[in-house]
């Protein structure tokens, strides 16, 4: 069908708030702003060159819409080390959730769990453990062998909990991530990416919030061990809550890290790095950098009602318009204001249809450039209005040309 456009309006505010709506007239794309008409060339954002990080591979998203603001070497699929474990603590979470385990388990600790080496959270064979106990050990601890107690726990062996692994990745849309083992010790084949790793970071806050909390605590004391969380911008900078460290030969010096700030949520991934200072200020810099210049905007809520469009031969002349989903957007700072929204309405839209059935379309625009497009679908079920009201719309619609 044809589409129509329904309106146009600049949208404006901040996060968590309605934008304040205003009609374009021109025809030019000007913003009509304070009684000004303002050239669309105002609308170019001051933005530096993103900082060139001594790393290997990085990316920076925001994590409400999973905007990539900055990336090098983003699909380089690379050694993970233990921010592998950022994936088995995520299938703990899932299973808990899910109702299949409990943190109050008791798990206990065969002899492989005991004797896997690199990082540990120091449990003993034979022993029993907490499953919460284990899950810090596995977050702030990093420990190889609460790990591999873990993946023995939920799956039966580790080899088996390496499958499931790449069946979550797959569900995430991890597309270029090979898991072989739940604690990131070198083995063949397994190998993840920048860009994977910062999917599985906004599914773990965004999934599991509870969960999440535990990325925050600086520290975790068992078996009379006191272990520091190694992620060093947990004490540097106030804004930072998560997520992972991860170090091998092969992999170099790696951290995931996400900050939140005035309702903003970032996520950087810098894989490679030379060492635990050069991850932490690699890290840092893109966090400023994107705290610095950008800003994220909800602009609309999930099933909230845009508009309506005119039905033909239904019980109601009138359907209501709505997002299925939350709609937010991340732009250069200070440019909210060059935000345009348009609505096409399909023409000649006639009854029956189901909810959920796409009417249109909702074109966001920052200036002229098109940065996001949504399906407008029907907020309710709308049957026929039988034989005199088809007749009569019919008339309408004749005289109507639509």
């Amino acid at each position: 069908m044809a589409n129509i456009v329904a309106s146009t309006k600049v949208l404006f505010g901040n996060i968590k708030q309605k934008m304040k709506t205003l009609v374009i007239t021109t025809a030019a794309c000007s913003l009509l702003w304070g009684g000004v008409i303002t050239p669309s060339y105002a609308a170019q954002a001051l933005v530096p060159q993103p900082p060139q990080l001594a790393a290997r591979a990085y990316i920076l998203i925001d994590a409400i819409t999973g905007k990539v603001i900055v990336e090098t070497n983003a699909d380089e699929m690379l050694p993970p080390a233990s921010l592998t474990k950022m994936m088995t603590a995520y299938m703990l979470a899932y299973e808990v959730a899910s109702g299949n385990v409990s943190l109050d388990d008791d798990v206990r600790v065969s002899e492989k769990a005991w004797r896997t080496e690199g990082s540990r959270m120091f449990i003993q064979e034979g022993k029993f453990v907490k499953l919460e106990d284990l899950m810090r050990g596995i977050i702030i601890q990093s420990g190889n062998d609460a790990s591999v107690a873990v993946a023995e726990h939920l799956a039966g062996s580790e080899e088996a909990f390496a499958d499931l692994m790449n069946q979550h990745a797959a569900r995430l849309g991890m597309t270029n991530t090979y898991f072989s083992n739940a604690t990131g010790l070198p083995a063949p084949g397994h190998a993840t990416t920048a860009r994977d790793l910062a999917i599985l970071a906004r599914a773990i806050i965004r999934d599991y919030p509870d969960h999440y909390a535990v990325y925050a605590e600086k520290e975790f004391t068992f078996n009379k061990i006191r272990q520091p969380n190694r992620n060093k911008l947990l004490w540097r900078d106030s804004t930072v809550d998560g997520l992972k460290t991860g170090y091998t030969s092969a992999a170099g010096y790696c951290l995931v890290a996400s900050a939140k700030k005035d309702g903003q949520r970032l996520i950087s991934v810098v894989l490679g790095a030379s060492g635990t200072e050069s991850r932490a200020q690699e890290s840092q810099k893109l966090i400023t950098y994107g705290m610095r210049f950008f800003e994220t905007h909800v602009l609309y809520d999930a099933q909230e009602n845009l508009t309506n469009a005119r039905v033909w031969g239904g019980e109601q002349d009138y359907v209501d318009l709505l997002l299925e989903n939350p709609l937010a957007i991340t732009i250069p700072r200070g440019q909210a204001k060059y935000i345009k929204a348009k609505m096409n309405i399909n023409s000649g839209i006639e009854a029956p249809f189901v909810a959920g059935e796409v009417l249109g379309t909702l074109v966001i625009s920052l200036d002229t450039e098109v940065i996001v497009e949504r399906d407008l679908v029907a907020a309710q079920d709308m049957p026929e209005g039988g034989f005199f009201k088809g007749v009569s719309d019919s008339v309408k619609r004749l005289i109507s040309g639509e």
